[in-house]
């Protein structure tokens, strides 16, 4: 412990980060607690946005909160680098250009791409993981549709746009891609027929965390504009031409392949040498690491264990969001010698998009919504979370308003 008054570190600006700092803020008293928030970049974003990023539908500022807007940083002190290591024996984390010490410690570093040793997939497929990354897809989409349309020698093919993965961001993303391309069909005086967008899954459906009904809803609504849904093809490679899938062996070539299959916990966690599964660190009831009285580890660095359903909790927004108040809690009961709270999920429903105009969703207790109930639905979820972090005044910066 400090000489002086203890300092709460916090590593990363995400849900789950974001959300804790501006909680030990509302919490604790500047006599209490230093709080220190460490981000790699002045601005949070909006990880459930970044397919529409990608798509074009939305500019990578739309997606982007200034975390000065919503932590004041004469509360907490803001710390804009990269983390290298973090060194719990020595309560010291190593940064980019400096490093510092903590008494208490808040791991909440995000995600990378997960291609789970697919051949030729980190080489030759662009991922969904941060706004450059996203604003780097939408501008390779763009780029294609550019060149075909001023090259008489381009080939069909380099229109198609091919995405691996049909969990939640996969299928995010093509319901705003099947909006997008007729739009770049206009601008760039391209046949529609000749734009394949093909969706490529190993599992034999999609989205597995809702009901057949919805899902069979999702899958007909994509279909009807222009989607191609291939599920039951498992991808053993990834090469500069496309996607290598089936028995066959099948070759589907796009001039854009997107990997959407899946994500682990930021890779700081195991060049730290924290003992992890399947990328990510199996946390306690009271969301600490195993071992440790003083390093919390939430949001897509963790596993939070479902009991009842005898397996992990998905890692999603509200999840973030909720393990962010109970780590502030718990932050506030180790400073203050009370008992530490468990965790406990309040699943409030999930709602996926299709599009601007279209979704599906399961909500209170699953009353199910599809088509424009869902959409406006996913709106307001998406709002709620502006206004969780940064309240009103944020909720009218960056909210979606814009009707259908």
């Amino acid at each position: 412990m400090s000489l002086n008054k203890p300092k709460i570190v916090v590593l990363g600006a995400g849900y789950a980060g974001l959300t804790t700092t501006k909680r030990l803020i509302q919490k604790l008293s500047p006599e209490q607690a230093e709080i220190v928030l460490v981000n790699k970049h002045n601005y949070h974003y909006e990880a459930t946005w970044l397919h529409e990023v990608a798509a074009g539908t939305i500019t990578p500022n739309d997606a982007r909160v200034m975390i000065s807007d919503v932590i004041n940083p004469n509360k907490a002190r803001l710390i804009y680098d990269s983390v290298v290591e973090i060194k719990k024996d020595e309560k010291r984390v190593v940064l980019e250009n400096s490093e510092i010490t903590y008494d208490y410690l808040v791991v909440a570093l995000g995600w990378k791409s997960n291609d789970f040793g697919i051949k030729g997939m980190a080489e030759n497929a662009f991922a969904i993981e941060d706004i450059d990354s996203s604003r780097l897809i939408s501008e390779h989409i763009e780029y294609q549709f550019a060149k075909f349309n001023s090259d008489e020698q381009a080939e069909d093919d380099s229109l198609n746009i091919l995405i691996g993965g049909a969990g939640f961001t996969g299928i995010e993303f093509v319901g705003e891609l099947a909006e997008k391309v007729p739009a770049l069909c206009k601008k760039y005086d391209i046949d529609r027929s000749k734009v394949r967008i093909i969706n490529v899954e190993a599992a034999p459906s999609i989205l597995p965390m809702f009901d057949k009904d919805l899902v069979d809803y999702a899958k007909k609504s994509l279909e009807d504009r222009g989607v191609e849904i291939k599920i039951g093809a498992a991808i053993s490679e990834c090469t500069p031409e496309g996607f290598i899938v089936g028995e066959d062996n099948e070759l589907i070539k796009a001039g854009t392949v997107v990997w959407t299959g899946g994500v682990k916990g930021s890779p700081v966690l195991g060049d730290s040498g924290f003992e992890l599964t399947k990328g990510k660190v199996n946390v306690d009831s009271d969301l600490r690491m195993p071992g440790e009285e003083n390093i919390f580890v939430i949001g897509d660095c963790s596993w939070v264990w479902n009991k009842e359903a005898d397996r992990p909790y998905p890692p999603t927004a509200q999840l973030a969001m909720q393990e962010a108040d109970v780590v502030a809690a718990n932050l506030e009961a180790l400073l203050t010698n009370q008992p530490l709270k468990d965790f406990v999920f309040d699943d409030k429903g999930t709602v996926a998009s299709l599009g601007q105009s279209d979704g599906i969703g399961s909500i209170f207790s699953n009353y199910k919504l599809s088509g424009k109930r869902a959409a406006v639905m996913k709106k307001v979820v998406d709002n709620r979370s502006l206004y969780l972090m940064g309240g009103v005044k944020l909720v009218l910066k960056k909210g979606k308003m814009r009707p259908f």
